[in-house]
């Protein structure tokens, strides 16, 4: 066995708070894939009340094909997607972009050091599956990744030279560029080749946007742990992951590189463009500025929609500054171009006024589009989860099937992407409604959008009467039962499902108000059920909806095993969470082990004859221990 490890070494390592993201994931503390190379079984130690445990252990087979790169100006080979088989069937959903990069933030994954230049793809593979498949993200956290060997690997999809959100710093993925060093960099030093495409890499990403390697940015925090949301963050342009959030990332030895790292990026590819800004509107007057990182001759064009130039001005410093009179220009689409030496990335976008693109709402959904707001604390809200290609005043209100509001959320002002909001709808009546989203943005530009909301009381106060049964005929814990509570008349179905598969169902039939209860021994049309977690989605259907509630479960044939290690003072080895039943003659004592291994139990009598029994929460009964 190797040594212990910490299952979540980096607990801010995720999407943004309030992301559709993130809340799929809600409810679980997720860890992070710690790479462990040729292994054929995991232990688990636990600390604290542990209810569930969820763990993967990945496979990902070296291919023994060399990955392929791509050679882009400026930067180092990378290797694309393609290039180390990306699974791209398993990705979530569409990327988010944010509308700029303002800094990077380098992470190490952690996990041995010891992998070869061929197993280096598989990891990356390994570390993608593990991100969608284990924490439920979109697709693998980190934009980019370097191995030991100086390869670096395109990460999360979207295009590398395109603003891709991803989920590596919780609260700081909108604006930032994450890149992983494959690796555990605590002690050990980051080697030479890593270091320079870490540097080359960074040089490249952060010229492509205009950002001074050397500068400090007042960041605005999304919220997490550390730094509440709203709350300014001064950060290095190349910051580390413990910068942002309670994290040893990306390992101290690496950390205290990264302001020699951000030198080296600084130094890269000189001469460079940083900071352009363009104000104002057409007509008007509109205003170019940028710097340059030495003084140089500089030039600003301005085109219209076909191509041809329309504005032209040209001058000689570090400093870019011109005013564009554009007062008696025609309203219409323009764009700009400033550039410099040959050598320099130019900087290019659209000029604000006839330019602004068409206002649009996307993925406006509620999450739970059902609810049941009888408070019971199962959907008695819902989360409104939009998003903006531009700012915009955003106004919400609900509209039942004539088209009536009964409920309006006061206008706000929002910026470009991703945004949720929650929506209490316990002043509603049962029934069917829409929420309608309108915003409006500079321009006069409108968009709507709506999205479907069902309220309905009929389901309610659902719970399963144990955590784990135990369907050995036994005459202990043989029956669980699932109670739920109707308000109204319905036809209700129980099913049991494992990993989203039928596994029987209980019930089916039609249900009168009141409190109700369906209980179970595990039979199944086929087999006998299998040791495991299970859930009983318990479905009620009422002239409005279906809604339905799901209760996790587990089923535990297995026999606890017990050994007393040391009679004093008492020690006793569990094989599981379990309460010990124990005796001293004629005294009693009970002890609740809530972890497997072994346990000191306190306030035992140190002499005479021990009797010792361990009782699991599915009600087995290990064989009874004794000692002296």
């Amino acid at each position: 066995w190797s040594t212990w490890h910490v299952a979540a070494p980096e607990a801010e390592d995720r999407p943004d708070a309030h992301s559709a993201e993130r809340r799929r994931t809600s409810g679980w503390r997720l860890g992070n894939p710690w790479w462990v190379g040729a292994s054929n079984g995991i232990e688990y130690r636990l600390r604290g009340d542990v209810r569930r445990l969820r763990a993967w252990f990945v496979r990902s087979p070296s291919s023994g094909v060399p990955a392929r790169t791509l050679q882009k100006a400026g930067a180092p080979a990378i290797v694309p997607r393609a290039g180390w088989n990306a699974d791209e069937k398993i990705r979530r959903a569409a990327p988010s972009f944010a509308t700029a990069i303002r800094l990077a933030i380098v992470h190490h994954t952690a996990g041995a050091n010891g992998y070869t230049a061929a197993q280096a793809p598989a990891l990356v593979r390994a570390i993608e599956l593990y991100h969608v498949k284990g924490n439920g993200w979109n697709d693998i956290g980190y934009n980019f990744l370097v191995d030991r060997f100086g390869t670096v690997y395109e990460g999360r999809y979207g295009g590398m030279e395109k603003n891709v959100v991803g989920a590596h710093a919780e609260g700081f993925n909108t604006g930032s560029v994450g890149v992983a060093v494959l690796g555990e960099y605590s002690s050990l030093a980051v080697t030479a080749k890593a270091r320079a495409s870490l540097a080359q890499l960074l040089a490249w990403r952060l010229d492509l946007a205009h950002v001074d390697p050397a500068t400090i940015q007042s960041f605005i925090s999304g919220g997490n742990a550390r730094f509440p949301s709203g709350l300014p963050v001064f950060l290095r342009t190349v910051s580390g992951h413990r910068d942002t959030g309670f994290t040893d990332c990306p390992g101290t030895a690496l950390y205290n590189l990264l302001t020699s790292i951000g030198g080296e990026v600084a130094r890269t590819g000189l001469p460079k463009l940083y900071a352009p800004v363009v104000t104002g509107t057409v007509p008007g007057t509109v205003r170019f500025r940028a710097r340059l990182s030495a003084p140089l001759p500089w030039t600003v064009d301005v085109y219209d929609v076909s191509g041809n130039a329309v504005a032209s001005s040209s001058g000689n410093g570090a400093n870019v500054d011109w005013t564009w009179d554009a007062r008696a220009v025609l309203p219409g689409s323009y764009s700009y171009l400033i550039r410099s030496d040959q050598s320099v990335l130019p900087a290019q976008g659209a000029i604000g006024g006839g330019t602004d693109v068409a206002l649009a709402i996307a993925g406006l959904t509620a999450d739970p589009e059902t609810v049941s707001p009888n408070d019971d604390t199962i959907a008695d809200s819902t989360t409104i989860t939009y998003t903006l290609n531009a700012a915009a005043n955003v106004s919400v209100r609900v509209v039942d099937v004539l088209g009536a509001e009964v409920a309006a959320i006061p206008k706000a002002w929002r910026r470009a992407g991703e945004h949720a909001l929650s929506f209490d709808p316990t002043p509603l009546a049962d029934g069917l409604f829409r929420i309608e989203l309108t915003a409006n943005a500079t321009g006069n530009r409108v968009a709507s959008a709506s999205a479907p909301l069902t309220v309905t009381r009929t389901l309610g106060h659902a719970a399963a009467t144990r955590l784990a049964f135990s369907p050995n005929a036994d005459g202990r814990a043989d029956q669980i039962s699932f109670r739920f509570a109707l308000a109204a008349p319905a036809e209700v179905r129980v099913r049991i499902l494992r990993n989203g598969k039928w596994v029987a169902t209980p019930f089916a039939g039609s249900l009168q108000p009141g409190p109700r209860k369906v209980d179970w021994d595990g039979a199944k049309r086929f087999g006998r059920l299998l040791d495991g977690e299970y859930e009983a989605i318990v479905e009620a259907t009422d002239p409005i909806a279906t809604s339905f509630v799901s209760l996790p479960f587990a089923s535990d044939t297995r026999q606890p095993r017990l050994k007393i290690v040391q009679r004093s003072p008492l020690r006793i080895w569990v094989s599981e969470p379990a309460l010990l039943k124990l005796r001293f003659g004629a005294r009693t004592l009970t002890y609740d082990a809530r972890a497997a291994g072994t346990r000191l139990v306190p306030k035992a009598p140190r002499l005479g004859l021990v009797r010792a029994v361990a009782w699991d929460a599915a009600g087995n009964r290990s064989a009874p221990a004794s000692k002296r």
